[in-house]
């Protein structure tokens, strides 16, 4: 198994322990994939939920760069919110799991499928 494949592994775990539900697993690998080598990086992989300027990289880099969305009000909320649901005290917050949440919420899974 690849080193990609072990941290999509990870990352449905992470999916089912934290958010309760199962994981799409081709939608999770295109956004693994997406990532590139970022996945890789022990800094880069991971979502600081305590940070509003990290919040802020996830919104202008994921929401409106990749998702194509228009800035709007329900954006922020939506970010903290998935960040919560992950864990407030979970200093492990992998960026791939952060985005498949946010793309799954505002139902944008459709951007992987190009």
């Amino acid at each position: 198994m690849s080193k990609r494949d072990e941290l999509i592994v990870k990352y449905a775990a992470d999916i089912k322990d934290k958010f309760g539900e199962a994981a799409d697993m081709d939608l999770l690998t295109k956004v693994a994939i997406g990532l590139g080598p970022a996945i890789y990086n022990a800094d880069a992989s991971k979502v600081s939920g305590g940070d509003q300027k990290e919040k802020d990289t996830v919104m202008n880099n994921f929401l409106i760069k990749k998702l194509g969305m228009t800035e709007n009000a329900d954006m922020m909320p939506a970010i903290e919110s998935v960040l919560e649901k992950y864990g407030s005290s979970n200093r492990n917050k992998h960026r791939a799991v952060v985005y498949y949440m946010l793309a799954k919420h505002f139902k944008k899974e459709a951007v992987y499928n190009k």
